[in-house]
């Protein structure tokens, strides 16, 4: 793996504290912040991908909608009625 150098400004106090924390962890600020880079990257993959996921799921759903095929308001809330009633006969039971 090839390396590079990240040169950045940073408050002479924050830098002190940062090593003291990183030295109390027995490591080094240049293996936290690698850390901290890694992990900022792959939430920002993960976020990225979410995304994605999440618009081809309305897309999906729009598709279906525009399609006509739509369940109406009345039996979704009957069809969770019927949940609600058997969850709550389960903890009755449970008591």
């Amino acid at each position: 793996m090839s390396e590079a150098t990240f040169t950045f400004r940073v408050d002479e106090a924050l830098k002190s504290e940062f090593s003291s924390a990183a030295k109390a962890q027995d490591r080094s600020g240049a293996q936290l912040l690698r850390d901290f880079m890694r992990d900022y990257v792959k939430r920002q993959q993960e976020a990225v991908e979410y995304d994605a996921w999440l618009q081809a799921k309305v897309n999906r759903s729009r598709a279906s909608a525009d399609a006509g095929k739509l369940i109406p308001a009345a039996e979704v809330e009957a069809k969770f009625a019927a949940r609600r009633a058997e969850t709550r006969r389960r903890l009755e039971a449970l008591k």
